[in-house]
């Protein structure tokens, strides 16, 4: 058995594309997979029990208007949208806040998707 991505290897977005969506529910960290309108298409289980999403679907709803608006900022998506406009989006950054514990420190990564979309992950502290 191959084992599962980890949240700080390199060319991660490449990793999770090659797995199953139970392997994706899986991982220990959140997985949003967003097409090039930011619709989401892939949600994993462990994201949406952590975010406290879990009894809605977030699957074919806009990212950032449906699901997160509060990640509809400078800092959040503002960012994702600035590295997408310069070219291949790979970025880190720290972001405080979660909808079940808004004290609560996250680490993100977001990459670019193979379809022009983007994969956003996220590590809970």
């Amino acid at each position: 058995m191959v084992p599962l991505p980890t949240f700080d290897m390199p060319k991660l977005a490449v990793a999770v594309e090659a797995l199953t969506q139970d392997q994706m529910d899986n991982l220990p960290f959140g997985v949003i997979g967003l097409d090039a309108q930011n619709v989401v298409r892939v949600y994993n289980k462990t994201e949406a029990e952590c975010s406290g999403f879990k009894e809605r679907t977030a699957l074919g709803r806009f990212c950032f208007v449906d699901v997160a608006p509060c990640l509809n900022n400078s800092f959040f998506k503002g960012r994702i949208d600035k590295a997408r406009r310069e070219g291949a989006l790979d970025i880190q950054f720290s972001f405080v806040g979660d909808f079940s514990d808004s004290e609560r420190e996250l680490t993100i990564r977001a990459q670019s998707g193979k379809d022009g979309g983007c994969w956003i992950f996220i590590q809970r502290a």
